[in-house]
């Protein structure tokens, strides 16, 4: 296709929801087409008449000189979504409107697959740098469909919903599979974190029927709680299976919560490794169950005065 203008021409489509797909015309004079509103054309200009239809969309083109019209996007993006980057372009028909929702559809397909990796094979030498792999990866989910939502101005009621109960529902298995393993100096930080995760989010839950969630939205100390925990537990799933709480020096000063972890021991498994870290991530762990406490007691003062009927 071919075309020639001896001037610029601007011209327009109505907008209808958030599709924007972009043609890039090569050969001739530029023109920019960029419009959100029905426009007439000027009576000078011979435009070809397309077939109706029920769905007006907003157009943004570049055209030079006589040449071939190049469709740059066609995405479902959001009015604020930046204009279209190389891998967008490459894949123009790829869903990526849905792709922070398959991200979270992943992390949830993955709990399965993490827990049965815990016990089967039995003879697995590389079980832990496997379990970590897998919990590292689903948690770096939990930030990149987040970042790409907010970036694209996409959002969806399932998503909204799905997004918080797929990192709980991770992290919460890794919880319970770490704590039987070590027993209480993990099953305690645990059971802290679980607790306040149930409290907190029906507290969210009563709050958005008063009408006032936003005022326990999630705040700095929530995200800095679910970033050390995750990097906590990615640590801890790297030490191999058999290395006991006796390579951890100041855990002998707990009492019985010090002991654990040497019985389970698999054929195959090697008490070697990353077995150092057990120590630095334990104390991870307790850190941030400390930061589960203080941040929650943020969520329920700010609720306080309609928890008493005060507002």
């Amino acid at each position: 296709m071919s075309s020639s203008f001896s001037s610029p021409v601007r011209f327009g489509a109505g907008r209808v929801g958030a599709d924007r797909p972009a043609f890039l015309v090569r050969g001739g004079s530029d023109i920019n087409v960029e419009s959100s509103s029905v426009v007439a054309p000027p009576a000078d200009v011979t435009a070809a008449a397309s077939a109706p239809s029920t769905t007006t969309t907003a157009l943004s083109a570049s055209v030079s000189g006589g040449g071939d019209v190049e469709e740059v996007s066609d995405s479902k993006l959001g009015p604020n979504a930046p204009p279209p980057g190389f891998l967008r372009r490459l894949l123009p028909g790829f869903p990526w409107h849905q792709l922070p929702n398959y991200l979270t559809y992943i992390r949830c397909l993955s709990i399965p697959i993490f827990t049965v990796l815990c016990y089967f094979p039995v003879s697995f030498p590389n079980r832990a740098p496997v379990l970590s792999l897998i919990f590292a990866l689903a948690s770096i989910t939990d930030w990149f469909d987040g970042f790409l939502a907010r970036r694209w101005d996409i959002t969806s009621p399932f998503g909204a919903f799905l997004d918080p109960v797929a990192d709980k529902l991770m992290v919460s298995t890794a919880l319970i599979l770490l704590a039987g393993r070590y027993g209480g100096i993990v099953a305690i930080p645990s059971a802290i974190i679980m607790a306040r995760e149930v409290g907190v989010s029906a507290l969210r839950e009563w709050m958005a029927q008063q009408g006032k969630r936003d005022s326990v939205k999630v705040g700095m100390q929530g995200k800095v709680k679910a970033a050390l925990t995750m990097i906590s537990l990615t640590v801890m799933l790297l030490v191999p299976e058999g290395v006991g709480l006796e390579t951890v020096t100041w855990a002998k000063f707990l009492g019985p919560l010090g002991v654990g972890g040497a019985g389970n021991i698999a054929v195959g498994v090697a008490n070697a490794g990353w077995s150092f870290m057990l120590g630095p991530s334990l104390l991870m762990l307790f850190v941030s169950a400390f930061i589960t406490v203080t941040s929650g007691s943020v969520y329920f003062r700010a609720a306080l005065p309609v928890l008493l009927g005060k507002e």
